[in-house]
């Protein structure tokens, strides 16, 4: 992902609650010599071996997975607010822009069986449900509802690299930021308040 050097997040706790909260990405790989994409919840977690990963799966109907074999190099794509940046918010001429943040996420995948499937089940049916008036938990699907998991592909993605930018207007001085604010407060969208609450966070 280019990034310039100023848009560059390397703090890794940062980083990792970005993952935590916006957990349902793009997983992309090779199959048969075509690029292929799936938007799926990927959670981030750590190995036994103490390795970060990510873990998830996808419908055993999705052609997809077969590229898993052949070529293990996947990219995962995760993407946080966003917003446009207006021109005539600057005290002097300038271009629009958008503000965002986004975190690529490098790694080798292998498919995962057995009791290994039912754990990472368990894992994200729980942080989803915890919030529920009447949380669901695996333990207590019936073995016809569990039939299902035969139809999924589980994986685990090893982290080789990951690539995070955080694009908030930090190449602007202090008046034409706090500007910037203020604007994204007018507009009064979901995510350009987003924006603006992330900007505040990081005062130039």
């Amino acid at each position: 992902m280019y990034t310039p050097d100023i848009y560059k997040n390397e703090n890794k706790e940062e980083i990792k609650k970005f993952l935590q909260e916006n957990s349902f990405g793009i997983l992309i790989n090779q199959t048969n010599g075509i690029l292929c994409a799936t938007h799926i919840p990927l959670e981030l977690d750590t190995n036994k071996e103490g390795k970060d990963i990510l873990y998830g799966h996808i419908s055993k109907e999705n052609p997809q997975w077969n590229g898993f074999i052949d070529n293990d190099q996947v990219l995962a794509v995760f993407s946080g607010p966003h917003s446009y940046i207006s021109p005539s918010w600057y005290d002097h001429e300038n271009v629009p822009t958008w503000n965002y943040i986004a975190v690529h996420v490098y790694g080798k995948i292998k498919i995962i069986e057995g009791e290994a499937v039912i754990e990472s089940l368990k894992k994200l049916v729980d942080k989803y449900e915890q919030n529920s008036e009447n949380p669901v938990r695996i333990e207590d699907l019936s073995k016809k509802t569990m039939m299902q998991t035969r139809g999924i592909v589980a994986f685990e993605i090893e982290i080789t690299e990951i690539q995070a930018t955080k694009k908030i207007s930090q190449n602007r001085d202090e008046k034409n930021y706090q500007n910037i604010i203020s604007e994204l407060e007018k507009v009064n969208t979901n995510q350009s308040i987003a924006i603006a609450n992330e900007m505040k966070k990081c005062p130039i």
